[in-house]
């Protein structure tokens, strides 16, 4: 005997259950969905369809989505590192005749760094290659002194403790 897969269905949330019934939010919960727009994947039985015709203005069956072959799953094309040729010294010039050799040329990367001959010339050397010091920020005003502000408040109800708690209530603020 050949066993069939069980058909399943898509549903998905569309709609919050704010505003309707507790019973709609309770059918929409025993369907297994918690988020607005999750689609889950449930057995298509009477039940579940008769769930779905039920609130069919919170949620919609949608239809599942093609399958994609696996050739489509590999990539197209894929990305290697550029292969490096092995560096090769300068061709040697050919002599000519009657012209002296040239010094041989010694690749940057055999030469050793030159050294300055005292430390007063290492030290300005230094000197010269850190950047300039960046402008300092101009400060604002000085804050003026607490005590000066303080005294110039005048002194209200509000500041006083207790002050509000009058027998007769304000009329609150119009805006």
């Amino acid at each position: 005997m050949t066993e069939k897969a069980p058909r399943t269905i898509l549903i998905k949330w569309v709609r919050s259950g704010i505003g309707f019934g507790y019973r709609q939010k309770e059918m929409v919960r025993s369907l297994g969905l918690r988020r607005l727009n999750q689609v889950v994947e449930r057995p298509d039985t009477p039940q579940i369809r008769g769930l779905v015709a039920r609130i069919p203005h919170l949620v919609e069956v949608v239809p599942e989505p093609p399958k994609v072959p696996a050739w489509g799953l590999m990539p197209e094309y894929t990305l290697r590192p550029p292969e490096v040729a092995p560096l090769q010294s300068p061709a040697a010039p050919e002599a000519v005749p009657g012209h002296a050799e040239p010094e041989a040329v010694v690749p940057s990367e055999t030469r050793e760094p030159v050294l300055a001959s005292t430390p007063a010339e290492a030290a300005a050397e230094a000197e010269r290659e850190r950047p300039a010091p960046a402008k300092a920020a101009k400060s604002k005003k000085p804050a003026k002194q607490a005590a000066t502000r303080k005294a110039k408040a005048p002194k209200t109800e509000k500041t006083k403790p207790g002050a509000g708690k009058s027998a007769k209530p304000s009329k609150a603020r119009k805006k």
